[in-house]
């Protein structure tokens, strides 16, 4: 076995795909440019999402010490899961320890070999992960082709249907057509399951994509959505129906079998569910600073936080992200087994605590660094958008 593993890290330094899991050199607050993380509107350092975290931790103690359905469910879960409803309009929410096991939880719950589950080829790893788990037959369709979702529910022989999608894209940072996709789901009688990772707190004023859409609480309108990214903490949670929410008390075995999302985390989401609500200005300087960036970096506008910029090879996105670190800019880098061969790429994502200086600096550095790795933004607008993801 060792001499396996030996073989595959031999291969990943021939192809230049080794990661790590901490930064070659420690990255200390406001050293650098942050343009990697996913804090879209700054809140994971915002004194009242801090400050609930901290009286969480007094009140509970460190952990949430048992399952949900043990004894682990404390009066903060449940001002939790109100507070993403009030901001998504959803009728039920059902917090889980992360989004990655909140997806498993929920194509495991409503899967199975009588629910076809018909994916969007650019879905995020942990849909891919609880499709394979859910004992389902799995149709994946091309990225945003509507006419092969329609063709597929129309075809399927199962007595249920589940419709897999993310509102925003996270690595392309596009955006799925819902109001079209709603509407095929209630023609043919399936669900739509929406992941708003990176539409809460960014669309519809921060209220999400599926909101912005008119479609919440629609009754065949499924969420979920991680609590890490604009909310600024950690977690997950399952949002739609009551009875959605019975079923997945009782069956999603990441929410019986996991112990309960901890209090410190679950008291700044729901704080940060609260701020984003009252505060819909924050959602909207965040997406005037992704327009700024996309513009000052010469790429075409996603409706997201996220921008990308295509490179020409693995090598050279992680070359082009080593040069932006050590001038002072983080910035995400996609390569396989992330993105497809061909499609490597710098991801940069806005956040509305950015200011006009930060982003001139940035675009600038982008810009230089990109020409210099053999990648002009401008002629790679909407490159990659078949991407498959592995």
């Amino acid at each position: 076995m060792e001499t396996w593993l030996e073989r595959r890290a031999d291969v990943r330094e021939r192809r230049d795909l080794v990661r790590a899991a901490a930064p070659d050199r420690p990255v200390e607050s406001g050293a650098v440019l942050d343009l990697a993380s996913n804090d879209y509107l700054g809140l994971s350092r915002d004194p009242r999402v801090t400050v609930a975290a901290v009286d969480a931790v007094q009140r509970y103690g460190s952990g949430a010490r048992a399952s949900r359905v043990v004894n682990g469910t404390l009066a903060v879960h449940a001002a939790l899961e109100e507070q993403l409803c009030q901001l998504t309009g959803a009728e039920s929410a059902l917090a889980f320890s992360s989004g990655y096991l909140a997806n498993l939880g929920v194509l495991g719950a409503l899967g199975g070999p009588g629910t076809l589950l018909i994916l969007d080829a650019h879905v995020h790893a942990s849909l891919l992960d609880a499709a394979r788990l859910s004992r389902s037959p799995v149709v994946m369709v091309p990225h945003g082709d509507l006419g092969d979702v329609a063709t597929a529910l129309k075809n399927r022989t199962q007595p249920r249907a589940v419709v897999v999608v993310e509102s925003l894209y996270s690595v392309l940072g596009d955006g799925a057509n819902l109001t079209e996709l709603a509407a095929l789901c209630a023609h043919y009688d399936a669900w739509l399951l929406v992941d708003e990772a990176h539409g809460i707190g960014v669309a519809g004023a921060g209220r999400g994509a599926v909101h912005a859409a008119g479609l919440a609480g629609a009754g065949q309108v499924v969420l979920t959505v991680t609590l890490s990214k604009a909310l600024g903490a950690q977690g997950g949670a399952v949002l739609g129906s009551r009875a959605l929410r019975e079923h997945l008390v009782n069956t999603a075995r990441p929410f019986i079998f996991d112990t309960a999302l901890a209090p410190a985390a679950a008291a700044a989401a729901a704080m940060a569910a609260q701020i984003i609500a009252a505060e819909p200005a924050l959602a909207a300087r965040l997406q005037e600073n992704a327009a700024t960036l996309a513009r000052l970096c010469g790429i075409e506008r996603s409706p997201g936080a996220v921008q990308s910029i295509p490179m020409a090879s693995a090598e050279q996105a992680v070359s082009a992200a080593a040069a932006l670190r050590a001038a002072g800019v983080l910035v995400g880098c996609f390569r396989p087994p992330s993105v497809p061969d061909g499609v490597s790429r710098l991801r940069i994502t806005a956040r509305a605590d950015l200011t006009q200086q930060d982003m001139d600096y940035a675009a600038g550095l982008l810009r230089t660094v990109a020409r210099a790795h053999r990648a002009d933004p401008s002629e790679h607008n909407g490159s990659g958008r078949n991407r498959t993801v592995i």
